[in-house]
């Protein structure tokens, strides 16, 4: 087995707080964004739109319009899209910076997206406004595969007791989602969307033939589903390591192998593979975090959720 290698920009400064020292993930108090200027095509409108990065502070105007390398200068992406399928560019914006007190926190909208070609809705697609360490993969060539240009991870050795960020939402109490996947839409009934922290810790390989491979080495996941009007500053998501399956923490929706990918050796972005729990002694080599305005996956949702976070950080 062949071990997985990227450059890791994770971390960025320590600070004490009171149950232990708090290590800051970079950009994670969202003063810095990547501000970029896309002109859509003419035959969809021609409008030129802003989509935004979590990164350094840099505007980039539709002159200059390019693939992003979000490997080179961040750890996080986002839901946001530059899209060129079958020459048409397309743009989408569902993560934003929003004003709090002196600076910026996140904003994550559900939305959908509608696509008018000359004048006429021809696809509707919704888009649940997330946030996630790892890249995407530019441009966007197809909505057929939603994943197919996630790389979701970044390089990460460390233990966290827990994941500590400020937070406030608002859920809606629907009993049902609707599903835009481009052509029409459908009503299911029965399921509630809901906002999602989520970490995993991940011990991968890679395989001679290229499939990604791990062991989930530490888990940690909350679900909300009712408005959170005020901000909850300092929320702690503990983080438990180990096979988590038989504990009373345990939910179903924390199994293993989720719809997560990643770029490997070859420059494929491949299924990772989650072979089994790890054990609490198992050092990771790799780290999901995922913030999300809605949690029912690739085009499912409520239009309206929104999530808003500040102050990402890990407590050891």
């Amino acid at each position: 087995m062949f071990p997985l290698k990227r450059t890791c920009i994770l971390l960025a400064a320590t600070a004490a707080i009171a149950t232990g020292t708090a290590q800051e993930i970079k950009y994670s108090n969202f003063e810095h964004w990547v501000t970029r200027e896309i002109k859509e095509s003419s035959i969809i409108g021609g409008k030129t739109k802003t989509v935004y990065c979590i990164g350094p502070t840099r505007h980039y105007t539709a002159a200059e319009l390019a693939p992003y390398n979000y490997a080179k200068f961040t750890p996080w992406t986002t839901s946001n899209v530059y899209a060129k399928v079958a020459g048409i560019v397309k743009a989408s914006n569902s993560v934003e910076p929003e004003k709090r007190g002196n600076g910026t926190c996140v904003r994550m909208d559900t939305k959908v997206e509608a696509v008018k070609v000359l004048g006429v809705i021809d696809s509707s697609v919704l888009v649940s406004g997330s946030i996630f360490t790892g890249q995407t993969i530019e441009p966007i060539k197809s909505a057929d595969d939603p994943y197919c240009n996630l790389d979701f991870g970044i390089p990460f050795t460390g233990k966290p007791k827990a994941l500590v960020l400020d937070y406030k939402c608002k859920i809606s109490t629907n009993d049902y989602v609707m599903k835009y996947p481009g052509i029409g839409s459908k009503r299911i009934d029965g399921v509630q969307d809901k906002a999602e922290f989520i970490v995993y810790l991940q011990k991968r390989w890679e395989d001679k033939d290229g499939r990604i491979h791990a062991l989930r080495v530490g888990t940690a996941r909350v679900q909300l589903d009712h408005d959170v009007p005020e901000w909850q500053n300092g929320y702690r998501v503990p983080i438990h390591y180990g096979d988590i399956s038989k504990t009373p923490y345990y939910r179903d929706y924390m199994k293993l192998n989720g719809p997560y990918r990643a770029l490997n050796s070859k420059g494929k972005v491949t299924p990772i593979i989650e072979e089994g729990w790890g054990t609490a002694d198992d050092e990771p080599t790799h780290i999901i975090i995922m913030l999300t305005a809605g949690n029912q996956g690739a085009y499912i949702g409520t239009v309206g959720n929104t999530l808003w976070v500040d102050n990402v950080s890990f407590e050891y």
